[in-house]
């Protein structure tokens, strides 16, 4: 890879619009200065917890098509540094995204940690692999108990990557996650009533002796 977020996405009119605003210099040192080859466990540990990511793809009409995928934490699963792959499920059947990679392989990902407000932006170029031809990679990144029907596999190259902002991400939380955060309220209230049932039935024994 060896190249920096802000080598694909800061085009010449964009610099323009940088200058014009008041934030080309500190962009233009992130240019020059950050060079990351390939991602770092940290990126690695972020995707691997997400169970959801958005990208973008390219149409012949010169439109720009976003989907959401989804599924169990870690189904997008990091192969190495510089590749990502996981499983297309079937779907509704637009095959929008698919259609729109025969001729434009080139994909942009945003993954978003709602709770922690972090947000990571992925260059990459998409590779549709098929099943028949790649055992191995599917049992990788099979997924073992989770209902789907898989259509074909995507390889992800990593181009660059960014971590954006955390303004404006409002904390957002799963039933899950939700259930975790209340786990230990819940335990000690059912302990809470086990001993008021107790100590009723003491009370209750105490005045049946009586």
């Amino acid at each position: 890879m060896a190249r920096n977020f802000g080598e694909i996405a800061f085009s010449a009119p964009v610099q323009e619009m940088q200058e014009k605003l008041g934030s080309r210099a500190a962009y233009a040192r992130m240019e020059r200065d950050t060079y990351l080859d390939g991602l770092t466990p940290v990126e690695a540990d972020f995707i691997a917890r997400r169970d959801s990511f958005y990208m973008a793809s390219f149409g012949e009409n010169g439109f720009p098509y976003i989907q959401h995928r989804g599924g169990p934490k870690g189904f997008l699963k990091v192969l190495d540094p510089k590749r990502l792959a996981f499983i297309d499920f079937k779907g509704n059947m637009q095959y929008i995204t698919v259609g729109n990679m025969a001729t434009k392989n080139n994909v942009a990902l945003i993954l978003v940690d709602y709770p922690a407000k972090a947000r990571l932006k992925i260059y990459a170029r998409a590779e549709i692999l098929e099943f028949k031809d790649n055992h191995a990679l599917y049992r990788q990144l099979d997924l073992d108990g989770y209902k789907f029907k898989p259509e074909r596999m995507m390889v992800l190259h990593v181009e660059a990557y960014d971590w954006n902002c955390p303004q404006h991400i409002t904390p957002k939380y799963t039933a899950e996650e939700i259930e975790q955060a209340f786990a230990p309220q819940r335990k000690h209230i059912e302990q809470l009533e086990a001993e008021v049932i107790r100590l009723k039935n003491e009370l209750k024994n105490t005045r049946g002796d009586q």
